[in-house]
């Protein structure tokens, strides 16, 4: 069941508005307070900004944190617009229908592909610094963006985490569309927002600061966060 506060817009009020990423964080987590300190459970942010939002929230439930690597996959002509996302481990989510209708070549898009591949690689080797991934077997997964547009990048994290065996998954965003959160509903356990306006053009338009967040500051988010027991 998605829970989730009302939408302000739909009675022609200004939306909630976040000052940013950790204040973000800090409210979602009121939606999660039954999770506070809850055995056997980790929470993984999508980086970059979405590590920043968990571990706001990691902090505030008294949980483990660590990241889970995601990047979009965006159209060659038009990089800012989503056609698909690949997630660590190398699965590979794609929007067929809008690849189809930008008719974009097998070319093009396995080059995409393998460069964003690269890019996870990258990430995931310079924010773990060493540190080995949490298990997430037979633990309930919380993952954290600072938002969902189409919806394909957290898509494509549920379906990468769900191969590792855990016993439940369970998103978490500040801001989502409608329409992303009814396709998340359908390949996660629960789905947690803290505002789901009836429209989103783009996901910094509900935060006061959105500013780009840099690889140090993800780094410094997880090195901050509470050690896994055990």
């Amino acid at each position: 069941m998605t829970q989730h506060l009302p939408s302000l817009d739909s009675f022609g009020i200004q939306p909630v508005m976040f000052r940013d990423r950790r204040h973000a964080g800090e409210l979602l987590s009121g939606l999660l307070a039954g999770y506070q300190g809850r055995a056997q459970t980790v929470v993984l942010g999508l980086p970059r900004g979405g590590v920043v939002v968990a571990a706001a929230l990691a902090r505030a439930l008294a949980l483990p944190l660590d990241v889970f690597v995601v990047r979009k996959l965006g159209a060659p002509s038009q990089p800012e617009l989503a056609i698909g996302a690949v997630a660590a481990g190398g699965l590979v989510v794609l929007d067929d229908a809008a690849i189809a209708s930008m008719r974009i070549s097998q070319g093009a898009l396995e080059a995409a592909i393998v460069r964003e591949k690269e890019e996870v690689v990258r990430r995931e080797f310079a924010y773990r610094a060493g540190r080995p991934s949490l298990d997430v077997f037979e633990q309930m997964a919380l993952l954290v963006d600072d938002g969902v547009a189409t919806g394909y990048t957290m898509l494509a994290a549920v379906r990468a985490v769900r191969m590792l065996g855990p016993e439940r998954i369970v998103v978490a965003v500040p801001v989502a569309s409608g329409e992303a959160v009814e396709m998340l509903r359908s390949v996660a356990d629960d789905v947690f927002c803290v505002l789901v306006p009836r429209r989103l053009f783009a996901v910094g338009q509900f935060y006061e600061d959105f500013r780009q967040t840099s690889d140090d500051e993800v780094m410094q988010a997880l090195a901050e966060g509470i050690p896994h027991p055990g």
